[in-house]
């Protein structure tokens, strides 16, 4: 077991001291007046942590507190891992960005779209094209989530098991075989909605690997990044550092929620949501994004492939709000590109929170975020843990991190 440390003081690494106080109180207050059970938040500049804060309970019940080597449950940032695995099997030629999904999964043959209607009365025309792994890399494949509840496809996803992304005790195939009888929301390509596209690209790793998901993760990124701590599942002697689920109440405090099953193997592995990690293992992530696909004499991706990944790939520079389906269309994403599984600021006077151009990053549903900044050679991770409805964490500290910058 690592555990992340304090390399350098913050004014040695070109940010401001009295600024990041202030970070660490705002986020104290948060945690004071019961909105948060704890976090901790880390900034790098060079890879050297300058700021390292954790600051609350990991279980409140039990008083036990948020540590370095907290474990915490990343939901969405399993994403980028995900596309980071993906982008493993295209530089070997074993997988094209291009490829058909129906190449690797048969069942996605013949894609069909909403034509208009609903429930049985539904009708679909064929698709002007085939879904490609690119469209899922950035979520313009058509698919949905149910739990939307904007769109008479949702309401088919939810009718068919998916309100939650996997019909209950479903495994990976199984639950992507439910996905390729759904209609696509529109065609493949020409709009962009948030999905279960990363666990469809989950499954064509496996396809494509001839591994479990968990193993390949494990054989070719994790284990050669050193996130010795990073998983679908914790072991018994990590129970005790995994940090306890809550979910925000109607009146702002916060309550104990059921969160993924993680005590032993899942037997549904989510290139979508599904990892725990700590923030040792997350920053030696971000570390390798930031050095363009290499840490520590480790190359996973050329940095031909990790400058793709992190670049704005929607049409014509869209963004998340103009080309958004409608669910997507809210201010915050004013200004947000989207590359391979990450967020990218193409236009900062345009988004809620100061940023640089080519900011790149993605949050998880239990308030946990980190973003790369390479014009500042900044990297940023907040973990906490607990499912928000109004509290919104993320703005407020973009704009404390970014206030915290001297050069």
């Amino acid at each position: 077991m690592a555990q992340l440390r304090q390399d350098v003081e913050a004014a040695e690494a070109g940010l401001d001291g009295a600024a990041l106080d202030r970070l660490d109180r705002h986020l104290a207050r948060l945690v004071d007046e019961g909105r948060l059970p704890g976090h901790l938040v880390a900034v790098a500049r060079g890879g050297r942590v300058a700021h390292l804060t954790t600051y609350g309970h990991r279980d409140v019940a039990a008083a036990l507190p948020v540590e370095p080597d907290t474990l915490w449950r990343i939901y969405s940032m399993t994403k980028p891992v995900t596309a980071v695995a993906v982008l493993l099997l295209v530089e070997e030629g074993r997988l094209s960005l291009d490829d058909p999904l129906d190449r690797h999964l048969p069942a996605f043959a013949e894609p069909r779209v909403y034509d208009g209607g609903e429930g049985a009365g539904m009708r679909t025309r064929p698709a002007a094209g085939p879904v490609l792994i690119r469209h899922l890399l950035t979520h313009t494949a058509g698919m949905t989530f149910g739990f939307y509840h904007r769109h008479p496809v949702d309401a088919l996803y939810r009718a068919s098991g998916l309100e939650y992304s996997v019909p209950p005790g479903a495994g990976l195939a199984e639950t992507v075989e439910v996905y390729a009888r759904m209609p696509l929301q529109f065609d493949p390509g020409t709009q962009w909605n948030y999905s279960v596209a990363s666990n469809v690209l989950g499954r064509v790793i496996e396809v494509v690997s001839g591994q479990p998901l968990d193993a390949f993760f494990e054989n070719r990124v994790l284990r050669p990044l050193g996130m010795t701590d990073t998983g679908f599942h914790i072991a018994p002697g990590q129970a005790g550092r995994l940090a306890e689920l809550y979910g925000e109440t109607d009146e702002g405090g916060i309550e104990p929620v059921p969160g993924l099953p993680v005590h032993g193997r899942p037997r549904f592995l989510s290139g979508s949501g599904g990892l725990v990690s700590c923030a040792h293992d997350f920053h030696r992530f971000m570390e390798m994004l930031r050095r363009g696909g290499e840490l520590d004499g480790v190359r996973l991706l050329s940095p031909r492939t990790l400058a793709l990944m992190t670049r704005n790939q929607l049409p014509g520079g869209a963004t998340l709000r103009s080309f958004g389906a409608p669910v997507h269309q809210e201010a915050g994403n004013d200004g947000l590109g989207f590359g391979f599984n990450v967020s990218v600021v193409t236009d900062p006077a345009r988004t809620l929170a100061p940023s640089s151009p080519g900011t790149y990053g993605w949050t998880g549903v239990a308030s946990t975020a980190f973003w790369v900044d390479p014009a500042h050679d900044l990297t940023v991770q907040f973990m906490s843990q607990v499912r928000p409805r109004k509290l919104k964490v993320f703005p407020e500290l973009r704009r404390l991190v970014h206030a915290a910058l001297r050069d």
